[in-house]
């Protein structure tokens, strides 16, 4: 699957649980940068992006995520 796919997927888990698509997400895309994305909707976007390509982050990853980016980066290393 390549990044673009992976990153589309990614947004609609983010429309899925944000209810909204006023924003682009980018590599370098943080929760500061959109509206809604706060600790709570966070741990809701995780989950959905986990169903979404049935893969489970491991404790670790998750605390080395600072944006988008790394997200994509970590779906990618667990999808190979």
């Amino acid at each position: 699957m390549s990044r673009e796919e992976i990153l589309s997927k990614v947004k609609e888990a983010f429309v899925s649980v944000l209810e909204h698509e006023n924003f682009e997400l980018a590599d370098e895309t943080t929760a500061d940068d959109v509206d809604g994305w706060e600790s709570i909707t966070h741990m809701m976007i995780i989950t959905e992006v986990e169903k979404v390509f049935n893969i489970k982050f491991k404790l670790m990853d998750l605390m080395n995520m600072n944006n988008v980016g790394d997200l994509l980066n970590t779906i990618t290393s667990e999808l190979e």
